[in-house]
C-alpha cells in the first residue's frame, strides 16, 4: 500500500519556498496539486476542492506582494483545511450537508496562513461536527488509513491527516478537542501538533466544545508543523478564547537534559502488542537522547479523560449546535446525534461539579509537572479496523481516547510523532505532553525522537524524514514575521569550500551553518579546472548525468554578500537544482574556462576525485 504514493516533490516547506524564490514555477506545481486533490475523490479525504483558477489567483496575489518586498514564509505552499474551519468562498459543512453555509471570510488561522503566501486547495472530511476519533462518522464517506484500506484513518480530522500522509499537501489544518489532531496523525504516520489552547485563534471554526477546541496542524515533519503553527498563531481580540502567549512559547531551543514521565506496565498492557513495543522503543530512544525516564502516577490525567464524554462537557457540544439540532436532528449522523443529545441530561449543577472535580484533578497532576518536563504516552492503544468501529461505534471510539481526552481539559500542549512501522506494516505513534506553552520545547524533543525511528518516512510516501529540515535548522523562521529570510541564504558548495578543504574557512569565519550533504539533479557535469591554486572544480549545467556531490551551508544575507564578492572568475554563484527538486544558490563555472579541463563527473564529487589524484 505505501508504495502507491509518490515521493513529494519537496522534502519540506522551506525547500519549496526557496525553490520558488529561486525561480521554480510555483503555478505549475500548484496546478499539479489541485489536480491530484481533485483526483483523490475516491479516498473520501476531501469534501470540496478549491477551483484551480481561484488557487492561481491567490498565488498571483502572493507573488505580487513578494515582488513588492514582502517576506512570505509560506509562499506558494498548498495546504488543506478541515471542513469545520471557514475558507472564504468554499462551503463549510462540518460533514453535515444540511448544516452547510458558504462564508465570505476565512477563519483567522486560514487568513494568517494565506497572508504568509500559502494556498488552501480544499476542505477535508471529518467525523461530523468533530465528534469522534475514528473517521467513520461522515456522510461523505469514511477515509481509511493510507497504510491499509481496512483500517480507520482516525478522526475527527480524518481527511487532513490522510491528505498529508498521502503526500497530497505538505501540511493541513485540523481541530483537536479530544485528540482529533493526534490520533489521525498516528494512524497515517505524520506529525500532529496540538498547540496550547488559545495559541491559534478559533474564530471562524465551527465549535465542538468551544472552551476546549484547538486548531491543530498536520505535517510530515515536526519542523514543517512548527513553521505552520508559528505563522497561524497569534493573539486575536475577536476570539474570546485567544490568549497572549509568553515570549518564546514557540521557540525550540536545544533541549539539553530533560525528564520525561512514563506510564506503568498495567496501563501499557491495555495497548496492542505492536503499540506496546513501539512505546518501549521510544522510551529507550528518548533516554539515548538525554532524557531521564521517571515513573509517574498518571491516574489524575486518566480520570480527567473520562470527564470529556462522561461529564457535563457533552452539554457543551450540544450548546454549539443546539438550534440546528432542534430543527434538523434527523440530518445528523445517528452516532453523533446520540452523543450530542446526551448533553440534555446534564444540569447547571452538574456543570459546576464537573469543574470542581477537574480542578481537583489538575491540582493532583501538579505533582507530575514538578517531577518531569513532559509525559510520553502512546497516541492510541491500537489501530482498529473500520469494521470493528462500525460494530461498536461508541466503545471503540472511547478506547481511542484513552491517552488523548484529558489534554485540553487540563490545558496542556501535545505533539504526536510517528514511532515507526510495525511488523504488520502499520504505523504506531507516541505523544509528548507538556504544560501550557511548552509547545516549542516539545517540538525540539519530538523532532529528535521522530528522527531516531528506523527508516523514518513521511506518511506513506517514499520520502525519507532525513531529507527534511530539522527543528534545529528551522531556527526562528516565522517567529518575528521576517519569514524564511530570517534563516539566511542556503549555498551549495562543490569543491575547495567543502569541509576539510582549503577554503572552507571562508565559510566558517562567517559563522556559516553546515546543513548537510546533497547532490545535484540531472544535467550537471563537474570538471577539474587547470591552473588554479588551490585546486578547484567547475560545475556546469551542460546536459551531463548529474548526481554531483555537494554540501549545503547557510549564511546570513550580509555574510553571503561579502562571500560572493570574494569569488574569483571563472567561478560565480547562480541557481543549482538538487536531486530532490530544491533550487538553491550554488557555485557555477563559466563555460569558457572548461577548455582543456578534465570531466570528473564519473567520480561523483570533488572529494572522490581528489582522493585518486592525491594518491597518483
Amino acid at each position: 500500500m505505501p508504495a502507491a504514493f509518490p515521493k513529494p516533490p519537496f522534502a519540506d516547506i522551506p525547500s519549496r519556498v526557496a525553490a520558488y524564490r529561486a525561480g521554480r514555477d510555483a503555478a505549475a506545481d500548484l496546478k499539479e496539486t489541485c489536480a491530484a486533490v481533485a483526483a483523490a475523490a475516491d479516498s473520501h479525504a476531501f469534501i470540496s476542492v478549491t477551483p484551480v483558477e481561484t488557487a492561481l489567483e491567490m498565488l498571483a496575489a502572493a507573488a505580487a506582494r513578494a515582488a513588492a518586498g514582502e517576506e512570505l514564509p509560506l509562499f506558494g505552499v498548498p495546504f488543506a483545511v478541515k471542513d469545520n474551519i471557514d475558507v472564504a468562498g468554499l462551503p463549510t459543512t462540518a460533514a453535515c450537508p444540511a448544516f452547510a453555509y458558504t462564508p465570505a471570510r476565512s477563519a483567522a488561522a486560514v487568513e494568517r496562513l494565506v497572508a504568509a503566501g500559502a494556498i488552501p486547495v480544499g476542505k477535508t472530511n471529518l467525523d461530523q461536527f468533530a465528534t469522534g476519533l475514528n473517521g467513520t462518522r461522515s456522510p461523505y464517506g469514511a477515509p481509511a488509513s493510507v497504510f491499509d484500506p481496512a483500517r480507520v484513518s482516525g478522526g475527527s480530522s480524518s481527511g487532513s491527516a490522510v491528505a498529508v500522509g498521502a503526500g497530497l499537501v505538505p501540511f493541513a489544518l485540523g481541530t483537536d478537542t479530544a485528540g482529533s489532531g493526534r490520533v489521525p496523525a498516528a494512524f497515517n504516520n505524520v506529525v500532529g501538533l496540538k498547540p496550547t489552547r488559545g495559541l491559534i485563534s478559533t474564530a471562524g471554526v465551527v465549535p465542538a466544545c468551544r472552551s476546549l477546541d484547538c486548531v491543530s496542524v498536520f505535517a510530515g515533519s515536526t519542523a514543517d508543523a512548527l513553521l505552520a503553527t508559528r505563522v497561524a498563531a497569534g493573539f486575536d481580540a475577536n476570539d474570546p478564547w485567544s490568549r497572549e502567549a509568553p515570549a518564546g512559547a514557540l521557540a525550540a531551543p536545544q533541549p539539553g537534559p530533560f525528564r520525561f514521565g512514563v506510564i506503568d506496565a498495567a496501563t501499557l498492557a491495555e495497548c496492542a502488542p505492536g503499540y506496546r513495543q513501539a512505546y518501549e522503543a521510544c522510551v529507550a530512544r528518548l533516554a539515548a537522547l538525554g532524557g531521564a525516564p521517571v515513573a509517574v502516577d498518571w491516574s489524575p490525567l486518566r480520570e480527567a479523560a473520562t470527564l470529556l464524554y462522561g461529564g457535563p462537557w457533552v452539554a457543551e457540544r450540544l450548546a454549539a449546535i443546539r438550534d440546528f439540532m432542534a430543527g434538523a436532528a434527523d440530518e445528523v449522523h445517528p452516532v453523533v446525534r446520540a452523543v450530542i443529545a446526551g448533553g440534555e441530561a446534564y444540569s447547571a449543577v452538574d456543570a459546576f461539579e464537573g469543574q470542581y472535580r477537574l480542578q481537583a484533578l489538575a491540582r493532583a497532576a501538579q505533582t507530575i509537572w514538578r517531577a518531569v518536563d513532559l509525559v510520553l504516552l502512546p497516541t492510541a492503544p491500537g489501530h482498529p479496523s473500520i469494521a470493528e468501529v462500525l460494530a461498536d461505534p461508541v466503545g471503540a471510539n472511547a478506547r481511542l481516547g484513552l491517552f488523548t481526552n484529558f489534554v485540553n481539559l487540563m490545558d496542556l500542549a501535545a505533539l504526536a510523532v510517528p514511532a515507526g512501522i510495525g511488523a504488520d506494516g502499520l504505523p504506531a505513534g507516541v505523544t509528548l505532553v507538556g504544560p501550557a506553552f511548552s509547545d516549542g520545547r516539545l517540538a525540539a524533543i519530538g523532532d529528535l525522537l521522530h528522527r531516531a525511528a528506523p527508516e523514518a518516512r513521511i506518511g506513506a510516501t517514499p520520502a525519507r524524514l532525513a531529507e527534511a529540515v530539522t527543528v534545529a535548522e528551522l531556527g526562528d523562521a516565522a517567529l518575528t514575521g521576517a519569514g524564511a529570510a530570517a534563516d539566511g541564504i542556503i549555498l551549495a558548495v562543490v569543491g575547495a569550500h567543502l569541509r576539510g578543504q582549503p577554503l572552507n574557512w571562508q565559510l566558517t569565519q562567517r559563522n556559516a551553518e553546515f546543513l548537510g550533504a546533497a547532490r545535484t539533479g540531472a544535467g550537471y557535469s563537474l570538471y577539474a579546472l587547470p591552473g588554479t591554486a588551490p585546486a578547484k572544480p567547475g560545475l556546469i549545467r551542460d546536459g551531463g548525468p548529474g548526481g554531483v556531490e555537494l554540501e549545503l551551508w547557510r549564511l546570513g544575507p550580509a555574510e553571503f554578500g561579502t562571500f560572493v564578492a570574494e569569488i574569483p572568475a571563472p567561478l560565480g554563484v547562480g541557481s543549482v537544482e538538487l536531486d530532490d527538486g530544491r533550487v538553491v544558490k550554488g557555485f557555477l563555472c563559466e563555460a569558457w574556462a572548461l577548455k582543456g579541463a578534465r570531466n570528473i563527473t564519473a567520480f561523483g564529487g570533488w572529494r572522490a576525485y581528489r582522493a585518486v589524484a592525491d594518491a597518483a
